[in-house]
């Protein structure tokens, strides 16, 4: 075989299996030392990100530390092209590459994302056009009906063992928890939570409630065990409905509580009280009308409503990474996206609370637990999945410590509802978490 017909065989095998060769060629090149370029390219990316407290430690060991400040922590690049992909889609690349195990972190990894995030967001106000441009994050998938059930599947019917593992036990709650007092286990934190919306709804026995996007169903079951209420709860998931199913069943519970596997879009009926707890991150800008005016007609005159979201202090996308791995068709509105949905009702505002901080909290004790379940984690799944829930974790830990994200509960009524409370006296009348579990 001569030379040229040996190259074309070697071509024709690499596009047949390109995923047997990728890396023992990167392996092969991995210990060279790195061209004057790549040094210059890391060099560039820094002062990009505003030059954080960071220094990098190449595939030949050597470390490059741009001596800005000192450096609390140290990024390994296992192979020159994880530095090519890094340089050409941060935004992307970073949480790709840590997902793949070519890029390595020494220190906290929710402290180093808090670093590059506030580094960014500082250094992004002085960006020229072409490089905010070349950041921007890409336009969330479509969340109509039938992109909301694939959306909904890819991220919450992964296997109800999975977030078993890391979430409370007590309700099963994968939303922000209320920390009245910063001490609380997170059991106590989510049980607090569900009685602090309880009080804003002014639940009492008999009335009727619908709930948008229910999870495992923790909610419904609290407000009809606690309130004596009876509950329509609409979920996509059916992984969640099953589990939510046999709970109302064990806790015989099923009376008061009637789990509906629809989209929101369809609930029907008037209700005394309307609450949705974090699905307004998935509903999509382009239906925030449609969700006012599904609320307008579901809410009995005297009715209150109550959504709890993940937010924005000003209109932004998704984080390229988060959209296209983790949360595909995520928007979390900004505040005065939030009073749109309001205003096109004509709906009055009566209370809003940003529980950022709980989130950063809730968010920590997440990923305690997922850090102690890591491995039954890789045995459900792989260590490329482990490795990617971790920098969502983390990524969402900083993100609301450097005040990227929110979480908005607003609650509000029709705009002539004169049945209301005089004062908010009586949400903290005694404490709204248990003294024990």
């Amino acid at each position: 075989m001569n030379q040229s017909t040996a190259q074309k065989s070697e071509q024709a095998e690499r596009e047949q299996k390109p995923h047997v060769l990728t890396l023992p060629l990167e392996q092969t090149q991995a210990n060279r030392a790195p061209h004057s370029y790549e040094r210059w390219l890391i060099a560039k990316l820094m002062r990009m990100a505003g030059s954080p407290p960071v220094r990098f430690q190449l595939w030949n060991d050597e470390v490059i530390d741009l001596g800005n400040q000192e450096a609390r922590f140290t990024i390994h690049l296992m192979d020159p092209k994880a530095l090519y992909t890094l340089v050409t889609n941060p935004n992307l690349a970073f949480g790709d590459l840590y997902s793949a195990g070519r890029l390595e972190v020494d220190g906290e990894l929710p402290d180093l994302m808090e670093a590059l995030y506030r580094s960014v967001h500082r250094a992004r106000q002085k960006w020229p056009k072409w490089l905010d441009a070349l950041w921007r994050n890409p336009n969330p998938r479509s969340t109509g009906i039938l992109e909301a059930k694939e959306n909904i599947h890819h991220h919450y019917d992964l296997g109800n063992e999975f977030y078993q593992l890391w979430l409370d036990h007590a309700a099963m709650q994968y939303t922000c928890a209320y920390y009245e007092q910063p001490e609380l286990t997170l059991e106590q934190a989510q049980l607090a939570k569900l009685e602090h919306v309880c009080r804003k709804l002014r639940l009492r026995p008999g009335m009727t409630v619908v709930e948008a996007g229910c999870g495992w169903g923790g909610l419904a079951r609290y407000m009809a065990r606690n309130y004596g209420v009876n509950v329509d709860s609409y979920n996509i998931s059916k992984e969640q409905l099953t589990f939510a199913r046999e709970q109302a069943r064990k806790e015989k519970l099923e009376h008061l509580i009637n789990y509906v596997e629809d989209d929101y879009r369809n609930i029907e009926g008037q209700y005394d009280a309307f609450v949705s707890i974090g699905m307004l991150e998935h509903v999509g800008k382009q239906n925030f009308q449609t969700l006012s005016e599904l609320i307008k007609r579901s809410l009995k005159p005297d009715g209150i409503a109550l959504l709890h979201s993940i937010g924005r202090n000003r209109p932004m996308l998704m984080n390229a990474w988060i959209e296209k791995r983790i949360f595909p068709g995520a928007y979390p509105p900004s505040i005065g996206e939030f009073m749109e949905i309001c205003e096109h009702g004509d709906f009055s505002v009566l209370d809003v609370e940003n529980l950022r901080l709980h989130y950063a909290q809730t968010l920590t004790h997440w990923m305690e637990r997922f850090n102690r379940n890591e491995d039954k984690v890789s045995e459900m799944y792989d260590d490329h999945f482990t490795r990617a829930w971790r920098m969502y974790l983390a990524g969402s830990i900083a993100a609301f410590r450097a005040g990227s994200l929110q979480l908005f509960q607003v609650v509000f009524t029709h705009g002539d509802n004169n049945q209301l409370p005089q004062s908010r006296q009586d949400l903290y009348a005694f404490p709204a978490a248990p003294e024990d579990i």
